[in-house]
């Protein structure tokens, strides 16, 4: 096992943080610019009463001033077979060409035929190095059947069951 400081190795502390496999999303604002969205692979469950949900942009993203003064967003949970979705969203602020998109009541663009999504209101923002928490109280959220799109040590994967 490598042994490291993570302030003086930058690049062995990703890889190390790589190794923990997450899911897939994309979180989604309206904008003066037309809808934003942003690929986030930091995201998580916080509380069940009230429900809460939290991701964490960095602030030195171009994306950042969008998301940190918008009221309300949706979080995406990206499916297996959506990674087209994900590098879309990672590459560009605006990747919605050619997806089944709506809008919401608070005018958030809602992207169809992902396994779940959360509808959010901002519940609260911690400053956090070079990222911000962001807190987010779920309003409406949605679900369907699939297999979830996995990323770990940099790339895509899926999860499969009883191996």
């Amino acid at each position: 096992m490598q042994i490291f400081q993570p302030d003086a190795d930058a690049r062995s502390f990703r890889d190390a943080l790589g190794r923990f496999v997450t899911g897939v999303t994309v979180v989604t604002v309206p904008s003066v610019d037309g809808p934003i969205g942003i690929t986030a692979n930091s995201f998580s469950s916080v509380s069940l009463d009230p429900p809460l949900v939290l991701w964490s942009p960095a602030k030195s993203s171009r994306r950042f001033k969008y998301f940190e003064a918008a009221p309300h967003f949706a979080i995406h949970v990206l499916g297996e077979a959506q990674s087209e979705i994900c590098t879309g969203f990672a590459k560009s602020l605006s990747a919605f060409d050619g997806l089944d998109v709506t809008e919401n009541d608070q005018n958030v663009p809602l992207i169809n035929g992902c396994l779940a999504r959360f509808e959010c209101s901002l519940e609260a923002m911690h400053d956090a190095g070079d990222h911000v928490i962001i807190v987010g109280r779920v309003e409406r959220a949605a679900l369907q059947d699939g297999a979830p799109l996995a990323f770990g040590s940099g790339q895509y994967g899926r999860f499969t069951n009883g191996l």
